[in-house]
């Protein structure tokens, strides 16, 4: 080597240490690899050491059509005095990728520019180990992070369906993925996704099916993870999704030895395969977001039993002290009004019924305590409740609601859903009315039609003032218990 030729090496030596960045580091390599033998064109192919094919291309000074021939170039040493020159690029014991340089200015290249060449490969091997090993560490502490991000978000209050959506969000951003989704296995034995993320909108995968039997759920339910490289032409993907992705990852999410669900990190079709470290990473945050999922499911199962006990404690109390002091006060005014004068007799029994009447509202509020507060109610007995309170604000008062019968047990169905529609209706017409300060709302499941057949009437009554003036409507609606059949409703009264 000539003396010339050393301080070119030595600074092209220093240029592509400078960078802890894998890809900087990289691209400098190639520049410095050109500069120094005075190369039109260079090109770094780095192989895929799991397949053995090309896995990125750094250039210089290439067109589309250089940059299609150097990735085609063998990986061997390109000899002293041709146009073409390349030395393997390694990184320990293991091929890294392959230095290609083309178009010497000065004429071919020659023997020197060979043995700088080489030295600038294992000087840039030891510069790719390092890069790498920063670039590994970030990664895994991006990782770290996103899973104590996930964690974070999912014990501070996130409800069920937005928890999932934040581990499929968060891993797809972290995998580099072009969606990630969460599957959850289905009664008939399947998995469904439930929860997606996508840079789009990712509606058109919630609801994708692994049917029961598949290959891949059959690996998932064992607890094993599953790669694939394409997921288009992989045999043992099936659903209708599958073409539009290539290199895929699906995780199961396990706790306590029981599947709890699936993570997949598909990559966009022909995009970059995962490698073994991103695999690894990958598979400890699933590990991790399956823990905090059943601990923010074991969370919410405690603020809500905590909900119950004491919605329960109020319920006992109104039950044990209000409602039996309301009743023990009726009890005496009913006693007193038998031996009292006429006058006082009408007040009495007025106040009588404005007890029975409280009574019965109060009695309404327990049962409404001992529904669960998240859930929607399914009984008729719940469901009319949910309509009255939710009339209250726009009519400014609480409509008063009364039972007779059975009505859980015997009113269901099309007739429920029937009479809640007619319901519905009664409270906005008297919404509209004015003057209106007392709602009265009966249901009873022990009423007959004029035929006999056993019915249940709903009873809408209210004070407001009518088209014509008069004060007081009340709007009947009945319906066999025994079919959908519905009475037209009464003339107001």
């Amino acid at each position: 080597m000539t003396t010339g030729g050393l301080p070119a090496l030595l600074e092209a030596v220093l240029n592509v240490g400078t960078d802890l960045g894998l890809r900087t580091t990289l691209q400098r390599i190639v520049e410095s690899a050109a500069a120094l033998t005075d190369a039109r064109t260079g090109a770094l192919v780095v192989v895929d050491p799991e397949h053995g094919r090309p896995a990125g291309l750094y250039t210089v000074g290439a067109t589309e059509e250089d940059r299609r021939r150097l990735a085609r170039l063998p990986g061997s040493d390109g000899p002293a005095g041709r146009p073409c020159l390349g030395v393997p690029v390694r990184v320990g014991t293991d091929v890294f990728g392959h230095l290609h340089l083309t178009g010497r200015r000065g004429g071919p290249f020659t023997g020197e520019d060979l043995a700088m060449l080489r030295v600038l490969a294992s000087q840039a091997g030891i510069a790719i180990g390092n890069a790498r090993l920063y670039e590994a560490a970030r990664q895994r502490e991006r990782w770290i992070e996103g899973a104590a991000a996930v964690t974070t978000a999912l014990l501070t209050g996130d409800p069920a369906a937005g928890a999932l959506v934040t581990v499929a969000e968060r891993a797809r951003l972290l995998a580099g993925a072009a969606a990630g989704v969460v599957l959850q296995p289905t009664g008939e034995g399947g998995m469904e996704i439930v929860a997606a993320s996508t840079p789009h909108d990712p509606g058109d995968l919630v609801g994708t099916v692994i049917e029961p039997g598949s290959p891949v759920l059959v690996q998932l339910l064992g607890g094993e993870p599953v790669f694939v490289d394409d997921s288009a032409t992989d045999p043992r993907m099936t659903t209708r999704v599958r073409t539009r992705f290539g290199p895929s990852m699906m995780l199961p999410l396990r706790s306590g030895g029981r599947l709890i669900g699936t993570l997949a990190l598909p990559r966009r079709r022909g995009g970059r395969p995962y490698t073994a470290a991103e695999r690894l990473l990958a598979s400890q945050f699933a590990s991790q977001a399956a823990l905090a999922l059943v601990l923010a499911d074991a969370r919410r199962d405690r603020e809500r039993l905590a909900v119950y006990e004491d919605r329960d404690r109020i319920a006992r109390d109104l039950h044990d002290l209000v409602v039996q002091r309301l009743f023990a006060t009726e009890m005496m005014l009913e006693s007193t009004r038998r031996r009292a004068a006429p006058e006082a007799a009408e007040l009495l029994g007025r106040a009588v019924d404005e007890l029975d009447s409280t009574i019965q509202e109060v009695r309404t509020a327990i049962f409404a305590l001992q529904q669960p507060p998240a859930d929607a109610p399914r009984s008729f007995r719940g469901r009319v409740l949910r309509e009255t309170g939710g009339a209250a604000v726009p009519l400014g008062l609480s409509p008063s609601v009364h039972f007779t019968g059975p009505v859980d047990t015997r009113v269901g169905g099309p007739v429920a859903d029937r009479l809640l529609a007619a319901l519905r209706a009664a409270l906005a017409a008297v919404h509209r009315r004015t003057g209106v300060t007392a709602v009265d709302v009966r249901a009873d499941a022990t009423a007959a039609l004029p035929d006999g057949r056993a019915a249940v009437r709903l009873t809408v009554t209210d004070d407001g003032v009518r088209d014509d003036g008069t004060r007081g409507t009340t709007v009947t609606w009945e319906s066999a218990l025994d079919g959908p059949r519905a009475g037209a409703p009464a003339s107001p009264a």
